[in-house]
């Protein structure tokens, strides 16, 4: 799948499958919403708003309210590239996402996901 069939995705198609994720690991939807929020910025009805509206990866972090500045901090290995080298912004906004949930599934503690 091309970047731009990745930025094309409806988010809500993704969102579930978040929460499975976090789930099977014995973590709640609630924590995938706080990273999420802490993340992008979102109030948590601005986030359901957006799961309602079926928008794309581009949309939702494109209107995203404030892109958490401390998401820099945010290293490792996902889909075998290290994010903090992804040079094309979108895809290194989704990466950052997707390794905020997985390290919530190893069983890190949220403090540390949120880099506090």
């Amino acid at each position: 799948m091309s970047n731009r069939n990745i930025y094309k995705m409806p988010f809500s198609k993704v969102y579930p499958l978040y929460i499975q994720k976090a789930e099977r690991k014995g973590r709640t939807k609630a924590e995938v919403d706080e990273i999420i929020r802490w993340l992008t910025g979102y109030c948590q009805e601005g986030l359901e708003k957006q799961l309602e509206k079926e928008v794309d990866f581009e949309t939702f972090f494109g209107e995203a309210p404030r892109m958490n500045p401390a998401r820099s901090l945010i290293k490792g290995v996902i889909c075998g590239v290290r994010v903090e080298e992804i040079e094309e912004p979108l895809m290194r906004e989704i990466r950052y996402l997707d390794k905020l949930i997985d390290e919530l599934a190893k069983g890190k503690a949220m403090e540390k996901i949120l880099r506090k």
